[in-house]
């Protein structure tokens, strides 16, 4: 079987004619994609790779995504990275005890997840005293020209 563009994403907008372009513009929301920066929370629990891994792991329950594999790394002296790779996308962790901060990112596809729970999960289980989520909906995308798009060659660096 040969794939065309087409048949590799639901719905690209690459194989509709220019008339059907122009007159359905509407983009189709694929995910929801949460950023959170937790502030203030506590140095032990953002330093501790275990209980990191647990409440990634609730997180990812809770909000209805299903965990297909969870990688974390301590550095010494502190601080952890995690990233749960999601059926529907994935949540990333990266801890900075030393200040009571982490970097959060949560993306998830589909009708049936809500990732702004799992940023809940993770605001109470970190004890963090202030947060900031930004939440973005990620879309296909719109078609640029009218027309059938074909893939760009291969960039070549020349050296």
């Amino acid at each position: 079987m040969v794939q065309t563009l087409s048949s590799l994403h639901p719905n690209p907008g690459w194989d509709a004619s220019a008339d059907e372009m122009s007159a359905s513009p509407i983009q189709l929301t694929t995910g929801k994609h949460c950023i959170l920066e937790l502030y203030g929370c506590s140095s032990a629990k953002l330093n501790d790779e275990p209980f990191l891994r647990a409440t990634i792991t609730a997180a990812a329950k809770r909000a209805g995504a299903t965990l297909l594999n969870l990688i974390t790394h301590r550095f010494d002296p502190q601080g952890v990275t995690g990233l749960a790779l999601l059926a529907e996308s994935h949540i990333s962790i990266h801890t900075w005890p030393e200040f009571g901060y982490a970097a959060v990112d949560v993306f998830t596809c589909g009708d049936h997840t809500m990732p702004e729970r799992a940023c809940t999960v993770l605001v109470q289980e970190l004890e963090s005293d202030h947060h900031k989520l930004t939440s973005l909906e990620r879309q296909t995308p719109l078609p640029s020209a009218p027309g059938v798009r074909l893939p760009s060659l291969p960039f070549r660096a020349s050296f």
